[in-house]
């Protein structure tokens, strides 16, 4: 062990003065709890913004996909099977394109009726509700003629006071808003019910097959659109534009990122500013330690006077200070990693924090666990409180060693 290792120590440990023990113990206690805090709460919020980013894109994007081709002002789309193979054999980033048709409709249920989006899917795409499912199965599969199966939202189904496997009546208007034709009715089964913690959908979603979706706003042969999933989402914008310019009019192509601008700003928005702010709580705690080792130095002058005049160089006298600097460094950090992990892996577990779905998308706080959030955040705080420890080391490192021994 180095003289400057075990001077540190005994610095930190003992104090001769039972008074001023307690008092520069204190002061060291409170840096160490600062420290704590600061690095706790930046990796805490981090983590809930990591948490929130990802939960918004994987909801977000089970339920819009990637890209959605529909047609300009939402004309009905045919020769769709062709265009499909357009768009797999010239775009090889594409891992699947599924047709849909969605329109507004009415859904009815003893003397509650609300309105609905209804989605009618592939039978072999599920649009991100199979996940979801909390009730019965996912099944479109057609009763008889003229009533179909169907999957809705838990909400929905409580405000239509409806439970699984009852008939529900939808009304859908065919053709366009000025052609005010007769609505056809049909009866669907609820077979399955979802919940995503997203009232936007679990509200307002309708899902069946297509066919049936068809049948109900005439639609025969007739689509609104694809979902369209990529290999990787990063790709979007590009492979939206290239459809665009290889399918040209009427067709329509728009990114999840198009689609929920305002939500992916809102994640940037609050992605920027917070660690810089939480950041400052740890610039303070290094405030606080140039504070305690400044009297730490104050206190032990004579000491260091006399290592001085034994033939101590400045840079020891200098070491020693940087290592108690570091010690409450790293006690802090490590405090305070093992605090914001707690408390992340509890509400990971738990859910204690309760979120109102229908302005966060979801139901509780979101935690997504990253190493480098841990690494960086402790990095930069060590980093920090031993570049503070720095101004008390100097100054110790420069007192005169007569000067301290005659006047302690």
């Amino acid at each position: 062990m180095s003289s400057s290792i075990f001077i540190a120590r005994r610095f930190l440990k003992f104090q001769p003065s039972p008074e001023r023990r307690h008092f520069i113990s204190f002061i060291t206690f409170i840096s160490i709890i600062g420290v704590t805090l600061g690095v706790a709460a930046l990796i805490i919020a981090l983590t809930i913004l990591g948490g929130f980013e990802k939960e918004i894109k994987e909801k977000v994007t089970g339920f819009s996909t990637h890209i959605q081709v529909v047609g300009f002002q939402n004309q009905t789309l045919r020769d769709w099977q062709k265009t499909k193979q357009i768009i797999l054999a010239k775009f090889p980033s594409v891992e699947s394109v599924s047709p849909f048709v969605m329109k507004e409709g009415m859904v009815n249920f003893g003397d509650a009726t609300d309105g609905v989006i209804v989605k009618g899917i592939d039978g072999e795409h599920d649009a991100g509700v199979k996940k979801y499912l909390v009730q019965g199965n996912f099944s479109f599969a057609k009763i008889q003629d003229g009533l179909y199966s169907c999957v809705i939202g838990k909400k929905l189904l409580r405000k239509l006071n409806a439970q699984l496997n009852d008939t529900v009546l939808v009304f859908g208007l065919p053709g366009t808003a000025q052609n005010f034709n007769q609505p056809t009715i049909l009866a669907f089964v609820v077979t399955g019910v979802y919940e995503s913690g997203m009232s936007e959908y679990d509200d307002v979603y309708f899902y069946t097959n297509l066919e049936a979706a068809q049948a109900l706003f005439n639609l025969w042969g007739g689509i609104s659109g694809f979902d369209v999933t990529l290999f990787n989402v990063n790709q979007a914008d590009d492979v939206a534009k290239g459809i665009m310019d290889e399918l040209g009019y009427p067709y329509y192509a728009r990114t999840l990122f198009q689609t929920y601008r305002n939500l992916f700003t809102w994640i940037e928005l609050q992605k920027k500013p917070i660690p810089l702010i939480l950041g400052l709580i740890i610039a303070v705690a290094s405030v606080n330690i140039i504070g305690t080792l400044l009297m730490l130095v104050l206190e032990k002058r004579k000491q260091i006077g006399i290592l001085r005049s034994l033939g101590a160089s400045q840079r020891e006298i200098k070491r020693i200070f940087l290592l108690q600097g570091f010690v409450v460094a790293v006690v802090g950090t490590l405090a305070g990693d093992i605090i914001s992990f707690i408390v992340c892996w509890l509400q990971l577990h738990f859910q204690f924090f309760s979120l109102p779905a229908a302005i966060y998308f979801m139901s509780s706080v979101p935690i997504d666990f990253q190493i480098q959030n841990f690494v960086i955040v402790s990095a930069v705080s060590i980093v920090m409180c031993v570049a503070a420890s720095y101004i008390p080391a100097h100054l110790a490192s420069k007192l005169d060693p007569v000067k301290a021994i005659r006047f302690s």
